[in-house]
């Protein structure tokens, strides 16, 4: 049994009719050259005959029908009914993009089933050029977008040749160090993790008063304003994509002296200002995002979450491509300053603070009725460097899709993978029409940074 950590807990709050709390990845494969339906056919097969499900994919939630519980736990089932987690389905051959993107949206607008471990596969044939598909759906309490990746990566191979690479949940987990038996807390560990505990309370609530005091040229959460982005949702989802290739994006940010994310937020600056522009829908003040920061040592095995957050401008109100990157790269810098020499409680508790308002967008009766705290989440979490493969099949991306929320009806992540940057835009369907202009508009973004450094 292993007990949900508070933000662990906090996905499981925030579920409801309209707001559901999972994850997903749209990987398209290319076809080995044997054919692709006896394949899926024979994975199918491989799931009735009782494949092997280990750890996290067995856990199940101990009280699923108390989601608000604060002694939730996970517990590992003894028997797993695969045939309702692993599913098979198949497009109007030949499928094309489009019609993979409202199946795939269909599937990330249904619910979990909490009764169960809560993840599902589904393998989509019927692609253009005997191409397939697998859209795997697992609730953020589970598992973050760091663990996801990594099981991403172990569960295919570098190898096309390889025919007997087990499906993801067949996967053994890394092993765990042996752990210290004996029974009962020592009193000085005790009194060593309280000292911690308060210091980086401390340390947090005084990057907290730096925050709103402004004495850094901080982003603070009272500075977002009103858009059409934080109104409140159905639960009908929109999903697109966009690839681009990844050394460009590398090429900006050396030229422009940025990172990757800031071109990544730059990009998804350029495309949310057209996009609202042409809506009418532009606010005059520059967007804020909120930007998910990795705090896990480099040793981590992964499960649960363990993320910060920053606050950053967008700069949605410079017209300049270049000059817009130049102050996201001043807005990220300050505020990656702040988070210099905390410790990884202190981020945590930091950062839950800083989104701690957000919470009450998230209710239905407030959401577009309260100053949001940030527009729109844009995560960037990287992945294999190298092309990878399951039993032949080349996978071609791998498309992120996160969680539109009340008050937050947009969530832009991009995954890097095999020299590519893949996006996800994922939104709700009824507040955020031709959502599909936003990955058109993304590409042609980077178009413009190009010329604007040269």
């Amino acid at each position: 049994m292993k007990r949900l950590t508070p933000s662990d807990q906090l996905f499981l709050y925030g579920e409801s009719r309209e707001q559901m709390m999972h994850v997903a990845g749209l990987l398209p494969f290319s076809p080995p050259p044997e054919p692709v339906t006896e394949m899926l056919r024979d994975l199918m097969d491989e799931v009735r005959d009782g494949a092997a499900v280990y750890r996290p994919w067995n856990q199940r939630l101990r009280f699923p029908g108390l989601l608000w519980n604060p002694l939730q736990s996970w517990v590992e089932g003894r028997e797993l009914d695969l045939e309702y987690h692993v599913r098979r389905s198949a497009l109007p051959a030949p499928g094309d993009e489009r019609e993979l993107g409202i199946l795939v949206s269909r599937l990330h607008g249904h619910h979990i089933d909490f009764h169960r471990p809560p993840w599902e596969v589904h393998f989509i044939e019927g692609l253009e050029g005997g191409r397939f598909a697998m859209y795997v759906k697992m609730h953020h309490s589970l598992i973050d977008g760091f663990t996801a990746m990594r099981v991403l990566a172990n569960a295919l191979s570098p190898d096309a040749n390889v025919r007997d690479q087990p499906l993801f949940f067949s996967v053994p987990p890394p092993a765990r160090p042996p752990r210290d038996e004996a029974v009962g807390v020592h009193f000085p560990e005790l009194l060593a993790i309280v000292r911690e505990q308060y210091g980086a309370t401390r340390t947090a609530l005084r990057a907290v008063r730096d925050l709103f005091g402004g004495e850094r040229d901080l982003v603070s959460p009272r500075e977002a304003p009103r858009c059409v982005l934080n109104a409140r949702i159905s639960k009908s989802r929109r999903f697109a994509t966009q690839r681009l290739e990844l050394a460009r994006l590398k090429a900006v940010a050396k030229a422009s002296g940025g990172t990757l994310n800031d071109v990544v937020l730059a990009l998804s600056a350029g495309s949310l200002r057209r996009y609202l522009d042409e809506q009418g829908a532009l606010p005059a003040e520059p967007l804020v995002a909120m930007v998910p920061v990795a705090v896990r040592a480099q040793d981590d095995d992964g499960g649960g979450n363990s993320v910060g957050a920053i606050l950053a401008s967008l700069a949605t109100d410079i017209e300049d491509p270049g000059a817009r990157l130049a102050a996201i790269i001043e807005s990220t810098t300050r505020a990656k300053q702040l988070l210099q020499g905390m410790s990884k409680a202190a981020i945590l508790q930091y950062s839950a603070m800083l989104i701690l308002p957000a919470m009450m967008q998230m209710l239905p009766i407030t959401a577009g009725h309260i100053p949001p705290t940030f527009n729109v989440v844009i995560s960037n979490v990287p992945g294999p460097e190298d092309a990878r493969y399951f039993r032949g099949a080349r996978l071609e991306a791998a498309y992120p899709m996160s969680i539109p929320m009340n008050g937050q009806a947009l969530n832009i992540t991009c995954n890097t993978y095999a020299g590519q940057m893949c996006f996800g835009f994922i939104g709700c369907r009824d507040t955020l029409p031709h959502l599909q202009r936003l990955a058109v508009y993304c590409g042609e973004a980077l178009g413009e940074l190009e010329a604007s450094c040269g």
